[in-house]
This record gives C-alpha cells, sequence and structure tokens, in this order.
C-alpha cells in the first residue's frame, strides 16, 4: 500500500450560495418589505366614516407590483448559479 491510499482527502466544503446571491436575496427581501410599507394604513379613526384614501394608486397598484418584484428578484437570488464559468 502506498501513502496515497492511507490518506483520504477530504473534499473542500462550499456554500451553496455566494455573496452575489445574498446581495440579491437582501435587495429582493427590501423589495418587499418597501411593498408593504407602503400597503399599510390608510384606515379611518372613526369607524362609522369610510376612507376613500384606502383605494389609491399607491396601495392598489405600486405596492403589490413591489412585493411581486420582489418575489421575483428571490427566486433569480435563488436560481443564480455564481459557480457557471463564462467562455
Amino acid at each position: 500500500m502506498s501513502k496515497k491510499n492511507k490518506v483520504e482527502q477530504v473534499p473542500k466544503q462550499e456554500f451553496i450560495f455566494q455573496k452575489k446571491n445574498y446581495l440579491f436575496m437582501f435587495i429582493g427581501i427590501a423589495c418587499i418589505a418597501l411593498g408593504f410599507i407602503l400597503m399599510s394604513g390608510g384606515g379611518s379613526d372613526d369607524p362609522n366614516v369610510f376612507n376613500p384614501e384606502i383605494y389609491n394608486f399607491r396601495r392598489i397598484r405600486l405596492a403589490p407590483t413591489l412585493v411581486l418584484i420582489g418575489l421575483g428578484i428571490e427566486i433569480y437570488a435563488i436560481l443564480l448559479n455564481p459557480h457557471k464559468k463564462k467562455n
């Protein structure tokens, strides 16, 4: 038996995600959080008074769009392969 057979080589452990993945994940979480912040509010202090502010552009269009964009960024961050070599 040679020395090479006696010494077992331990494979180097690597993380699944790299710095680029985590950067995109943080950006996605920030977009989602901003969307939920923009969606909040619009209530009335008096429950007998209707406040039409709840149906404005920010709460109906902008905030849900930001949440969906953030989810798309999260999916991209998960599927991004930083180990891919460019030819």
